[in-house]
């Protein structure tokens, strides 16, 4: 059984010596322009509402973190 599968393997090659892929050979990049805020590019993909949405989140975390460190070094208290 195992020499019909190590017969098998050696038979058919999965590429033929022409079709053989050059992994490793290196192409030539097109010149791409530097993008300084690329890293904005999924926000600016987003909807008007959504990045409003986003927006509002941002601030209601800021002001509870805020809030939290006033609580904790006693610079304000609820009582």
């Amino acid at each position: 059984m195992l020499d019909n599968l190590r017969d098998d393997a050696s038979a058919s090659p999965f590429f033929e010596e022409e079709e053989i892929p050059d992994f490793l050979e290196e192409e030539e990049a097109p010149a791409q322009k530097t993008d300084l805020f690329g890293w904005l590019a999924p926000v600016r993909a987003l909807t008007p509402m959504q990045r409003f949405i986003i927006s509002m989140m941002l601030l209601t975390t800021v002001c509870l973190l805020g809030t939290m460190f006033l609580l904790v070094t006693e610079r304000f208290m609820l009582f």
